[in-house]
C-alpha cells in the first residue's frame, strides 16, 4: 500500500516538473526567430532601396516600388510602354529580387485605335529599309491601345526592331508579340533571293521594288512560300504567284497579296503593305 502511494506521489511530482519546464520560455529559439525576422525585413528593405536606385530616372518619377518576400511590385504610371518594359528589366537585375510584378500603367496621350494603327503601319512599312525588309511580313492590330504584332519576320533582329518601334510610340498601352521568326536555313535564304529575282526582275512587276511601302513581301519557311503586300491588279497578283511557284526548290506558294481597292482577307494581310 505504501509502495503504491509512493509511486503515485512520484508520478504527480514528475508531471508537475514536466509542466513547469514546458511553461518556461526558450530564449535561444526566441532569439533565433527574432534574428531571422529582422534579417528578412532588412533584406527586403535593402532590395527596395536598390530598386529605387535603379529607377532613379526622370521617366520613372511616378513609379512606386514595394518589395515583400523578394517579390518587387511596381505600380504608378509612365508615359511610354517602352519605359514600363525598361523598368521591369532594370528591377530584375537587382540582387535580392526573385520576381517582379509589373503593375505600371502607361499614361501618355489617348490616341484612337484607328489613328494609332495607321501611324504604326506607316512606321513598320519603312522599318529596316536597306536591310532586306522585303523578307518581313509583320501584321499589326490595335484594340484599346493594346498592339498585337503577328505575321513573319526573317530573323530575331527584325522582330525585335518591330517590337522596339511600336513600344516607343506614344499612345501604345501594351504590346503582344506573336511574330513568328522564319527558320534559319541556307536553302531558304537561297530560295528568298531566287524568288526576289524572279519577281522583281520581271518587267511587269519591277515597279514594286521602287517604294518600300509598296513591295511584294516574301516569307519562306522550309521551302514553303507566302506572298504579302498590295498590288495594282489581279494580273499582277497572278504573275507574282506564277513567278514564285516556278522557282526550283519551292514546295508551295500561298498568295496573300491584296489587289488595291478590292476587299481582302484582313486576317491574312501583313501590316507592312
Amino acid at each position: 500500500m505504501t509502495s503504491t502511494k509512493c509511486k503515485t506521489r512520484n508520478s504527480l511530482l514528475a508531471a508537475a516538473l514536466a509542466f513547469a519546464l514546458l511553461s518556461l520560455p526558450h530564449p535561444s529559439m526566441a532569439a533565433a526567430s527574432g534574428t531571422g525576422a529582422r534579417a528578412f525585413t532588412a533584406d527586403d528593405s535593402g532590395a527596395a532601396s536598390a530598386v529605387q536606385a535603379k529607377l532613379n530616372k526622370s521617366q520613372f518619377k511616378n513609379v512606386k516600388v514595394d518589395v515583400q518576400n523578394g517579390i518587387a511590385t511596381l505600380s504608378g504610371t509612365v508615359d511610354l510602354y517602352e519605359y514600363k518594359v525598361d523598368a521591369d528589366k532594370r528591377v530584375h537585375k537587382v540582387k535580392g529580387v526573385s520576381a517582379v510584378r509589373n503593375d505600371i500603367e502607361v499614361a501618355g496621350p489617348n490616341v484612337s485605335d484607328q489613328e494609332l494603327k495607321a501611324k504604326l503601319v506607316e512606321k513598320l512599312t519603312y522599318d529596316r529599309v536597306g536591310y532586306g525588309n522585303v523578307w518581313d511580313a509583320i501584321s499589326l492590330d490595335v484594340q484599346n491601345g493594346v498592339v498585337t504584332l503577328g505575321g513573319h519576320a526573317r530573323n530575331d533582329v527584325d522582330k525585335d526592331s518591330a517590337i522596339a518601334l511600336v513600344s516607343t510610340y506614344p499612345g501604345v498601352k501594351d504590346v503582344e508579340n506573336e511574330i513568328q521568326v522564319d527558320p534559319v536555313s541556307i536553302m531558304d535564304d537561297q530560295t528568298r533571293v531566287a524568288i526576289y529575282r524572279a519577281i522583281y526582275n520581271f518587267p511587269a512587276l519591277n515597279q514594286y521594288a521602287i517604294d518600300p511601302a509598296k513591295t511584294i513581301r516574301i516569307s519562306v519557311q522550309n521551302g514553303h512560300v507566302e506572298l504579302y503586300g498590295v498590288v495594282d491588279s489581279q494580273t499582277d497578283k497572278n504573275l507574282a504567284f506564277q513567278r514564285a511557284n516556278g522557282v526550283p526548290g519551292v514546295f508551295s506558294v500561298k498568295n496573300y497579296l491584296q489587289v488595291a481597292n478590292q476587299p481582302g482577307e484582313p486576317q491574312k494581310q501583313a501590316a507592312v503593305q
